[in-house]
């Protein structure tokens, strides 16, 4: 994990192994905040959609417990919204994922997608 300080806290820039593994231990909650097109399309099993559009930083079900880790298609939107969250005064853990979906496709992690032939979901990866 990296970190970087930046107004109002701390970012942290997690890998996608990390990722994968505090999600299989449940130790984090994953937020895409990608489009809904895009997380109906394919999604990494478990996340929450929060578009980036559409997240007011004090508004966030935040807790404390678990640190709140961003993604989208390439971590450019995700860095974006956890530079947005933690410059609102937000100081829980907010981190987001380096390279985004395309580095956990990438990685061969599991996620879920769509069949092209019958417009079902589908696991795929892993």
């Amino acid at each position: 994990m990296k970190t970087e300080t930046v107004e109002g806290g701390t970012l942290e820039t997690w890998s996608v192994d990390e990722v994968a593994r505090a999600l299989a231990a449940d130790e984090i909650a994953l937020i895409d905040v990608r489009t809904p097109p895009e997380y109906m399309q394919e999604q990494v099993e478990g996340a929450l959609l929060a578009p980036m559009a559409f997240i007011i930083p004090e508004r966030l079900p935040l807790d404390g417990e678990k640190p709140v880790l961003l993604y989208c298609g390439s971590s450019k939107r995700s860095e974006a919204v956890a530079r947005r969250i933690l410059g609102a005064g937000v100081t829980d853990r907010i981190a987001h994922m380096q390279g985004g979906f395309a580095a956990w496709k990438e990685a061969g992690q599991p996620y879920r997608g769509t069949d092209m032939a019958t417009g079902a979901p589908v696991m795929m990866g892993g």
